[in-house]
């Protein structure tokens, strides 16, 4: 079409190569991702089977990094990424990672294949190489059995690992604290209380006994004021026995 259009063979040279290389860019991604995939069955399989074989924890982390990263680049993962990666959290204890990447693999609308209508350009080449594995097994014998195992514990055990997950979260979740149960509120929030009858009494048989303690001990101070300026004589007198004194 462009040397029909009149465009020189150089330039639809140079077009043809530049497409053919971001061809090949895209292609080899998508294979490489795929790649990563099976890869990560592999793996996720030896540890998940009931053997006598000992992991060590940053060997079972590393594993599931690569599972981490598989579902953040690719929407949606396959429903069995999300089982191996939830049933490795299992393994190792983290049940809240573990009930979220179970219940995609086995509760929400992206568990369910025959949901998925509208594939990415991943998910396609992933479909297309997981069958022509099913379809030829003697090609990558180890692949295709790792991924029987692990749809078979999928279909047996997905429930129950969901199950053990959740139960083991509840009882990890710190209880509430006697504090917040019994949380005083805000005096500055008060509503208006009606004083009862009882209330009253009391109220006013304290403030009666508080009254007349104070009003005795008021009275007993007079008196003794009483008591000791009562022999004084009246101001009168005293001027006037110092005006007579003086005038003799």
């Amino acid at each position: 079409m462009l040397v029909v259009a009149g465009f020189p063979a150089f330039v639809v040279f140079f077009f043809g190569i530049f497409a053919y290389f971001l061809w090949k860019i895209f292609t080899s991604g998508s294979r490489s991702e795929t790649r990563d995939i099976f890869e990560f069955y592999l793996a996720a399989n030896e540890m998940l089977r009931h053997d006598e074989r000992k992991w060590f924890g940053f060997e079972i982390r590393d594993v599931i990094s690569r599972g981490v990263r598989i579902v953040q680049s690719m929407a949606p993962a396959p429903p069995l990424v999300h089982f191996a990666l939830g049933a490795l959290y299992n393994k190792i204890g983290d049940h809240k990672e573990a009930v979220t990447n179970l219940k995609d693999a086995l509760e929400t609308d992206q568990s369910d294949e025959m949901k998925l209508v509208f594939p990415s350009a991943e998910l396609r080449n992933y479909v297309k190489v997981l069958r022509k594995i099913e379809r030829e097994p003697a090609e990558a014998p180890m692949t295709s059995a790792a991924v029987r195992s692990l749809e078979r514990a999928r279909r047996l055990r997905g429930r129950t690992l969901l199950d053990e997950s959740r139960k083991r979260l509840e009882e990890t979740a710190p209880p509430a604290t006697l504090l917040e149960a019994e949380r005083i509120p805000d005096n500055s929030h008060h509503e208006y209380r009606p004083v009862s009858a009882v209330e009253s009494h009391f109220d006013g048989s304290s403030r009666s006994v508080i009254d007349n303690g104070s009003t005795g001990r008021r009275k007993k101070k007079a008196k003794d004021g009483e008591e000791r300026f009562g022999n004084r004589k009246p101001i009168t007198e005293v001027l006037h026995d110092i005006y007579d004194e003086t005038t003799h």
